[in-house]
């Protein structure tokens, strides 16, 4: 539980996806299963942990979260109209 309660943490980010779906016990379960494989690869390798953060699963597949987010607009009736923004120099 205080693995999920830490913010801007991958388990906490993976709790929070899953949970919805899954519901709370297996989202939980799924969290143990993590720290598992990483005490694992810890104490079989010798190296740290490295958090990949709790912005993992938005910046590994964008245009996934940008689809979903478009969808969940049009549901609410919003019409949505993508334009780039100029990249900051």
């Amino acid at each position: 539980m205080a693995a999920i309660r830490t913010k801007d943490s991958y388990l906490a980010a993976q709790y929070a996806r899953l949970r919805p779906r899954r519901g709370h016990k297996k989202a939980l379960g799924a969290g143990k299963h993590s720290i598992i494989g990483i005490i694992w690869h810890m104490l079989t390798t010798g190296e740290p942990y490295p958090d990949l953060g709790g912005d993992y699963f938005r910046k590994r597949d964008p245009e996934r979260l940008t689809k979903r987010l478009i969808t969940q607009l049009e549901a609410l009736g919003h019409k949505v109209i993508l334009e780039e923004l100029p990249q900051a120099a």
